[in-house]
């Protein structure tokens, strides 16, 4: 499974925006290391950097200092609709009927085919394959007496997912969808204003979380303060991995703070799924908090098995053939001292395709586990995500495809057990139906009728890639 994006917005006079942007998106790494990118606005000009990479290589002291002005908005991509090329790096800007916009986009549109044919009949022209620019471009062309109301106007023509940042000139505005399947909060920082897909990315600029941006509501930020405005919905759905996996633990949703309900995951896991074991391990770093849970529950000591290279990141550079043959060993070596004779129980965020997981396994008993006990914090997998995850297909998903017994003997675990959906929602303390969990049962929060193809949109560019990357 592969993160979201990341989104940030800031709005303050006296401080230099565009670092305040660069440290809060280095925060924010996690949801998404394809590109990254920030725009500035000095009230006259608007002024963008985007790069393919990491936060910390897409930026220099000379990249920041061009980056001008009071308002910023910034973008960590992964890619969820369109190919991972720089001319779908975000922030785009976008200019229609003398208005230019910068948007940031967390999400993913089900209907985003139909409306760029729409717009592209209209005579609308697109430098990107994403959904963000559709987004854009709809809203500069929708009809309305300002922005506010163009947005609400596009807001009803969107289905799926969406947090947004946008910046004009003058104002910084944050748009949650009705739905509220992606996080999106609000701060202050020095007498100004911030947005943020995470609370733990405000937390890193010292600016002071206030509230969560609501489902529905548009906040726009200018001179004179905030406004709110809201967009009503029948139907509310946070998408449940941003507890499970997405979310930094220490980040604040709903009122929570993740790190605990991770533990009660692993606690609700060891009573559900209890094992004969020497020593719990959680899989770094998305499953440590779990593992600890079901360590204390179970009463096993908990070691830390595997160590996770914090550096790998994401790099274009393939390595060779003996490099891809030790597979996941180039994310995390094993303590064998530590491990060699012991039966293990293994904490895991979640199976999707079933290909790392054995790989784990593998390396586990290579360095001396003479048992090796999977336990998952989130139910079997079984339907694909069409919100803003990029997961995989029906046919990709392996608990789609097989049972759990045959799951186990596929990924070579002396057992296996998933935590029920019951037990996920004891352990985040919420109402069942405040919650996407349609990759868990296919009731998906609006119909879809056809699996997408996250590409979909290449082939419709208005120019061709090779004129786009040039």
């Amino acid at each position: 499974m592969h993160e979201s994006c990341g989104i940030f917005g800031v709005y303050a006079g006296d401080v230099d925006v565009a670092r305040l942007t660069f440290f809060a998106l280095f925060a924010l790494q996690h949801r998404g290391q394809e590109s990254a990118g920030i725009a500035t606005s000095d009230g006259s000009k608007i002024y963008l950097h985007t790069s393919m990479g990491l936060v910390a290589q897409a930026f220099t002291e000379e990249k920041l200092s061009q980056l001008a002005g009071h308002i910023a908005i910034g973008h960590n991509r992964y890619s969820t609709t369109g190919s991972s090329y720089i001319a779908n790096a975000q922030p785009i800007v976008v200019t229609n009927n003398s208005q230019t916009i910068a948007l940031g986009h967390n999400g993913n549109l089900i209907n985003a085919k139909m409306l760029r044919d729409e717009l592209s009949q209209l005579g609308y022209k697109f430098s990107s394959t994403t959904d963000s620019e559709i987004i854009a471009q709809l809203i500069l062309s929708s009809p309305g007496k300002d922005l506010v109301s163009r947005i609400k106007s596009t807001m009803r023509r969107l289905q799926g997912a969406y947090s947004l940042v946008i910046m004009t000139h003058n104002e910084l505005i944050g748009v949650r969808d009705p739905m509220g399947v992606r996080p999106l909060c609000l701060g202050t920082i020095d007498g100004g204003w911030a947005l943020a897909s995470e609370s733990c990315a405000l937390d890193h600029i010292g600016a002071q979380f206030v509230r969560e941006i609501e489902p529905g509501e548009i906040v726009v930020i200018n001179s004179n303060g905030v406004k709110r405005f809201k967009l009503e919905s029948n139907r509310k759905a946070l998408c449940i991995f941003e507890y499970i996996y997405f979310a930094r633990p220490d980040s604040f949703i709903k009122g929570k703070l993740l790190y605990p309900t991770r533990q009660a995951m692993g606690e609700i896991l060891a009573r559900e799924h209890p094992a004969d074991a020497d020593l719990v391990m959680g899989i770094p770093d998305s499953a440590t908090a779990a593992g600890i849970g079901y360590s204390r529950a179970s009463g096993i000591s908990y070691c830390e098995g595997l160590l996770k290279n914090r550096y790998v990141g994401r790099t274009f550079i393939e390595p060779d053939q003996r490099l891809r043959d030790l597979g996941v060993k180039l994310k995390f070596n094993p303590m064998s001292e530590i491990i060699s004779g012991k039966r293990l129980v293994v904490i895991d965020d979640s199976i999707v395709r079933g290909t790392t997981t054995p790989r784990v396994i593998n390396l586990l008993r290579r360095a001396g586990a003479s048992e090796v006990h999977m336990r998952i914090c989130a139910p079997p997998i079984r339907h694909p995500c069409f919100f803003g995850v990029d997961m995989a297909t029906r046919w990709e998903l392996i608990a789609a495809q097989k049972t759990v017994p045959q799951i186990k003997d596929a990924i070579g675990a002396d057992s296996l057990g998933y935590l029920s959906l019951e037990g996920l929602i004891e352990a985040v303390g919420l109402p069942k139906d405040n919650f996407c969990l349609a990759c868990f049962t296919g009731d998906y929060p609006v119909p879809v009728q056809l699996e997408m193809d996250k590409l979909a949109l290449e082939a419709l560019p208005s120019r061709s890639l090779s004129e786009i990357e040039t």
